[in-house]
């Protein structure tokens, strides 16, 4: 195995794992560890890992600034984007709570935490303990079915009174906006 093979071997296995010893790194391997120090010193280098007293872990990566939404492409500098904080810190952005939720089912073993926005007074919330609001008769130009979230659910039903649509529960809308769209894919979706 090539050096940049095993460094890229290195780098998945710190995304997987978090952190690795340099003696596990070399079983693992079957080199010594000495090709591991040459193997890790490049990737040090170029932090893409750091050093710890017993091995390395993955360089703690808070943000990822990104204004492209991971599920479909489109803006997600938004006031209705959705983070998706991934167990490895790393952060995902989409556009709107459609795709965050989408985005959330395919990859939820790797989330932590989901948080969006109170559509009315913009304030973070945890998406897990939020009401969600589908198709409700106000085009905001955002993916269909649109989804619209609010910390309480006073608040939601009573925009729904005004303005339409269902209510539901983190679990609820995801299985809704599934059969709702049966099978399309969203805008230019790349799953």
């Amino acid at each position: 195995m090539l050096p940049i093979e095993r460094q890229q071997q290195i780098l998945t296995w710190l995304e997987q794992e978090g952190t690795l010893r340099v003696s596990e790194i070399s079983k693992r391997l079957d080199v010594s560890e000495m090709t591991v120090y040459r193997d890790l010193k490049l990737l040090i280098e170029q932090q893409k890992v750091i050093k710890t007293s017993n091995g390395i872990t993955s360089t703690p990566q808070l943000y990822i600034s990104s204004n492209i939404c991971t599920y479909c492409s489109k803006n997600s500098n938004t006031r209705l984007s959705v983070q998706l904080i991934k167990l490895n810190q790393r952060v995902e952005h989409t556009c709107c709570a459609h795709c965050g939720l989408l985005r959330y089912q395919a990859i939820e073993k790797e989330v932590s935490q989901i948080i969006c926005y109170d559509f009315l007074k913009e304030t973070t919330i945890s998406a897990k303990m939020a009401t969600f609001l589908l198709n409700a008769d106000l085009n905001l130009n955002y993916c269909q079915p649109q989804v619209l979230t609010f910390d309480s659910i006073k608040q939601a039903k009573q925009f729904q009174l005004g303005f339409g649509g269902s209510i539901y529960h983190f679990e609820e809308a995801i299985k809704v906006i599934n059969e709702e769209m049966n099978g399309k894919t969203c805008c230019h979706s790349k799953k």
